[in-house]
């Protein structure tokens, strides 16, 4: 347990080394009590993980009770609600527009794609798919593979759920948590070179940032793919390989089918005109409802899930982060491993505002980053509501360790190749009357 303790506390300390507060607030040496409150918060998370949303919640009241009556400056209303997004001519600087969007973004999205993995699991294709994966371990890699590609083009939370969907079927239910981990790398690292794949590069691009300048974070996410891939496939295959006896008999209900692409078409359409994705999932589930039974129970299922990564959201919203030491490639990497405790989208944020990162880099190492802890993604979050064994730190990084030396070669490889090539002109869109609501799938 001592060793076990160590570990998670180590996993924190970037966190809070790598993010500079405040330095008018109450702190324990160089380290703003906030900072404390939330990596105890992630240390609770990874002891007790059968009680994972309770010590969400507990660290959540915790930092909000700390700001609201004991630390300066706080005002919830600003932060949750925002204020009219507009330029202060005094500072030139950009009035924050509140985090109720990405809030309700993150939520609809996750109780959304709980009801489009069932209907997927539903419409028979999991049960037909064995017979047309490779036989051995190959098939589970080129499962992984597909999950990194329609990750490119959807959101990685549903590109997670669909894949865990299909491990469930053509592995019987006995998915290695090293694969888990594989599945959630794969959506991240499909995202990584899209500005319609993840957060962090929907951000990018909305902030003005062309969507080529994100598009050379394949060449970390492609090998870094290929080399989780292959271990995590064996892992699996030694575990329970892939069945060939696929029902003959099963048949495709198409109208469960149809539903999918519904859901699939609403977020990418809303992604594009809204910057909000679950409206468009939750339009298309209803317009689905019409002529499907729509397994509204999985949304129940879910919501667990979905409250334990919102708290862990709105408690890392709160950190009093200022600024981050001088864009570089060292830098961008560190983050990678912050952005498994941390939350991607306020550090994207920040290297936003601060600028001079090569963006291809930054997509990389924030979105993939996160896939080395199980609630370090918003798309491991969703598919441990499918498998709830999933849910422990120590398991995850025993079995999942390739996740993280993928991680490294990956982003090594990409450097050594493409370079680092700092944005040194870009500035942050700045929108007079829009409300900014950045998409949410980490």
């Amino acid at each position: 347990m001592k060793r076990f303790l160590l570990i998670c506390t180590a996993l924190c300390l970037p966190a809070i080394a790598m993010a500079h507060g405040h330095t008018d607030g109450p702190s324990i040496g160089p380290v703003r009590i906030e900072f404390i409150l939330f990596a105890l918060t992630l240390i609770g998370v990874a002891v007790f993980h059968n009680k994972t949303m309770q010590v969400a919640l507990i660290g959540l009241a915790s930092i909000l009770i700390w700001e609201l009556f004991i630390a300066k400056g706080f005002d919830i209303q600003e932060h949750f609600f925002g204020t009219h997004n507009f330029i202060d001519q005094v500072t030139d600087k950009t009035m924050r527009q509140g985090e109720w969007g990405i809030i309700l973004n993150l939520l609809g999205l996750l109780l959304g794609f709980s009801i489009l993995a069932k209907h997927f699991e539903e419409s028979g294709v999991p049960q037909i798919l064995p017979k047309y994966l490779p036989e051995g371990w190959i098939g589970g890699f080129v499962l992984l593979v597909l999950i990194g590609f329609i990750s490119s083009f959807l959101d990685n939370i549903a590109a997670a759920m669909i894949g865990g969907t299909v491990a469930a079927t053509v592995f019987r239910g006995r998915v290695h948590i090293g694969y888990l981990a594989a599945i959630v790398a794969a959506s991240n690292a499909g995202g990584a070179g899209s500005v319609v794949g993840d957060t962090t590069t929907t951000m990018i691009w909305i902030a003005g940032v062309p969507a080529i300048e994100v598009l050379h974070a394949y060449a970390a996410a492609i090998p870094a793919l290929v080399f989780f891939g292959i271990f995590a496939a064996k892992q699996q295959h030694k575990f329970q390989p892939i069945t060939k006896d696929a029902n003959v008999n099963t048949r495709v209900d198409y109208k469960k089918l149809l539903a999918v692409l519904l859901i699939l078409v609403g977020t990418i359409v809303t992604n594009f005109m809204f910057d909000f994705p679950a409206l468009g999932v939750w339009i298309a589930i209803l317009l689905a409802a019409i002529f499907n039974k729509t397994p509204w129970i999985e949304a129940k299922h879910a919501l667990a899930g979905s409250v334990f990564l919102l708290s862990l959201v709105v408690a890392a919203s709160m950190m009093p982060v200022d600024s981050l030491p001088p864009a570089s490639w060292p830098i961008a990497m560190g983050l990678g491993f912050v952005s498994a405790v941390f939350d991607n989208i306020p550090l994207t944020k920040l290297a936003l505002t601060q600028g001079g990162y090569d963006w291809g880099v930054l997509a990389y190492a924030v979105g993939f980053g996160g896939s080395m802890i199980w609630f370090g993604s918003s798309a491991g979050v969703a598919l441990s509501n499918i498998f709830p064994e999933a849910k422990s730190v120590g398991a995850w990084l025993k079995s999942g360790w390739h996740v993280a030396v993928a991680y490294v070669i990956g982003f090594l490889i990409m450097i050594g190749t493409v370079g680092w090539h700092a944005d040194v002109e870009h500035v942050p869109a700045k929108k007079s009357t829009t409300v900014e609501m950045p998409s949410v799938s980490n």
